[in-house]
């Protein structure tokens, strides 16, 4: 990604190396993403169509959680609007009024992705009037963007990192070695050697920030299965008693792993609990990736730029692993030295890092803490743990007067927040008064509109499936 996205942005005035072995696998579970990719394409100029039959995706509108809050008690967060707002207060006042008076219905009901995916319908919308990602194949995304890269000017150097050197006077980078002794100079080094962190870690010994006081889970399992039904355009994250749970259907297969925390569940236990709950012939061994919840101090240093795992790692759950990649992509190119590095530029690249997974990090603490399972000392222990205090503020927010008011560039926007808080449970106390302005008729007829619009565009879609093998499928299916 990377490669890809200097190559297309700046390509004509960099002499840009990859350097990367086949011999070393990559840990290929980021086999689902989020809206945003939909621009780093764009800008890659990427036909849609191409990519999605290279990489056997599928489409995907959101994360369907099931025993988050509770054991048999499932939600969606999806990746659409909901509602209409009021610019004095979002469409979550309005129903919440509705849900006293006896007028309204679930509150997904008023989001077209979110009844989309519980229909397994999608297609694409004028306007872009649905809100999608995808489920892919991060192997065959791998090599897609590859051969983007080449023909843009990427040199690709097949090979195994074994050293590097370094200025004496500042201590920079100034060359890595290869296992067959070739040596690469460079002016800037962007490690993506993943949790090894060759160079920003070893070299440059940038410590990380451990978040495992609240984020519990540690380890990962992963297997492919053959796929044994339609592929639905929802990631499955399922809720167990030390984690949870995914399970991303592609083209040609399904992707499933375990995430679970070793203080509560050991390696064999979760081992047998992710086979026992697959469906499907199992096409590749399961392999344990443990991980640290974390992130570097600083992911610029010097001349080097951490993307990937090497800056950190928080977990999958929200499907933000490729986000993040992309957005240091996209963050880099704009600061991209000119004549030199500037430690201005460095500085401001890492406060925005900083900035935006602590955002991220508090969402996904939000999903374990917010809980009321019984089942397990993991769930109990999520739910006792203290916060960091910006989530705190948040939570109580929301519960005692219904707002959500989104932070300057981050993430996950304020429907985001309030489909998660409402699916676990938080219901608010009060309503913004504009909401009071309506009377019961008035109410009925906006709710009733809003669902009923949904309601008809569901159903003229399309079956997610169906839509996918006309669209981008492999030759067999098309001729189907």
């Amino acid at each position: 990604m990377a490669a890809a996205g200097l190559a297309k942005v700046l390509g004509k005035r960099l002499d840009i190396k990859l350097v990367e072995s086949d011999d070393i696998g990559t840990v290929g579970v980021g086999e689902a993403t989020i809206p945003t990719l939909l621009n780093f394409h764009n800008l890659l100029e990427i036909n849609e169509q191409e990519f999605m039959a290279e990489t056997q995706a599928t489409f995907k509108l959101g994360i369907g959680f099931e025993g988050w809050r509770n054991v048999g008690e499932d939600y969606i967060h999806s990746f659409g609007m909901t509602g209409t707002d009021h610019w004095t207060a979002g469409f979550q006042h309005f129903w919440r009024k509705g849900v006293q008076r006896g007028l309204a219905s679930d509150y997904g009901d008023y989001c077209l992705e979110l009844k989309a995916s519980q229909e397994n319908r999608f297609a694409h919308l004028p306007n872009q009037g649905m809100n999608y990602a995808y489920h892919l194949d991060a192997g065959r995304y791998a090599r897609y963007l590859r051969r983007l890269c080449e023909p843009r000017g990427v040199q690709r150097i097949e090979g195994k990192i074994v050293r590097y050197t370094r200025h004496e006077d500042n201590g920079d980078i100034r060359s890595i070695v290869l296992e067959s002794g070739q040596e690469i100079e460079g002016d800037l080094f962007i490690d993506c050697t993943g949790f090894r962190g060759l160079l920003i870690g070893e070299a440059m010994q940038e410590p990380m920030q451990d978040w495992s006081q609240w984020l519990f889970c540690d380890r990962a399992i992963a297997v492919q299965t053959a796929s044994v039904g339609p592929a639905i355009p929802l990631t499955r994250s399922m809720a167990h008693q030390a984690g949870w749970q995914w399970r991303i259907p592609l083209q040609h297969r399904v992707g499933n792993g375990l995430v679970y925390s070793s203080r509560y569940l050991d390696d064999d236990a979760a081992m047998r609990q992710l086979l026992g709950n697959v469906a499907g012939e199992v096409l590749t061994t399961p392999r344990v990736i443990p991980f640290q919840p974390c992130q570097r101090r600083n992911t610029w240093v010097g001349n080097v730029v951490a993307i990937g795992l090497s800056s950190g790692f928080l977990e999958p759950i929200e499907s933000t692993s490729i986000h993040l990649i992309q957005r240091a992509v996209i963050r880099l190119m704009q600061t991209f030295p000119a004549d030199g590095i500037s430690p201005y530029d460095v500085a401001e690249y890492n406060a925005q890092c900083n900035s935006e997974i602590e955002h991220i990090r508090d969402f996904i603490i939000l999903h374990y803490h917010v809980n009321q399972r019984q089942d397990s000392q993991f769930w109990q222990d999520a739910r006792a743990m203290e916060i960091p205090a910006g989530l705190r503020h948040r939570i109580e927010l929301f519960r005692a007067t219904g707002r959500v008011f989104r932070i300057p560039n981050e993430l996950f926007a304020e429907n985001s927040w309030i489909q998660v808080m409402l699916g676990q449970g938080i219901m608010p106390a009060a309503h913004h008064q504009t909401a009071d302005l309506m009377g019961d008729e008035e109410l009925s007829h906006f709710l009733g509109s809003i669902k009923a619009s949904v309601d008809r565009t569901v159903q003229q879609l399309p079956a997610h499936q169906l839509y996918v093998e006309r669209y981008c499928g492999r030759p067999d299916q098309a001729a189907r």
